[in-house]
């Protein structure tokens, strides 16, 4: 239990610490795998055009060290065999969730992406959106950004809800 409080006696609300993860623990990702709607936009692009998305998420994950356009043109070429394309990006999907400790979910990443590769695309966008990355200009500009104290927001829910 929490300690008490001098002022829990008073009739001041005692704050409510959040839960704690336990250390070593994978935390949840920020949005569901199928809630491709949340972002109208990038869902529409990662269905027509999916190497895009791919792309922009692949540059970001591996810290500019290829960018955006070699990404997209890799993935849309292993786009030819069947298959390959979801193998391929399903690798990036295992090191996103690496560096931002993401629990493996619903089920393994390979089968996630073979599955439905369009919403697990939707979903490595909008955790990478959700943790400040503007997606639209690259890893470079967001680190000249981070570094000038420039930094996006991250997309906040809705407010409370019954």
């Amino acid at each position: 239990m929490y300690p008490s409080y001098p002022y829990a006696k008073q009739g001041v609300p005692v704050p409510v610490p959040p839960p704690l993860q336990a250390p070593g623990a994978p935390g949840p990702w920020s949005t569901g795998l199928c809630h491709c709607c949340d972002d109208p936009a990038i869902c529409l692009v990662t269905c027509c055009c999916p190497c895009v998305t791919f792309g922009q998420i692949a540059e970001i994950v591996n810290r500019g060290s290829l960018p955006c356009s070699a990404s997209c043109v890799i993935y849309g070429m292993l786009q030819a065999i069947p298959s390959l394309s979801c193998l391929y990006s399903s690798c990036y999907r295992s090191k996103l969730r690496a560096q931002y400790d993401l629990e493996e979910a619903p089920c393994v990443d390979s089968l996630v992406h073979l599955c439905c590769e369009a919403c697990a695309l939707c979903q490595e966008y909008r955790e990478l959106k959700n943790r400040g990355f503007d997606m639209g200009i690259g890893w470079q500009a967001n680190m000249d950004r981070q570094r000038r104290g420039i930094t996006v927001a991250p997309v906040v829910g809705a407010g409370m809800v019954r």
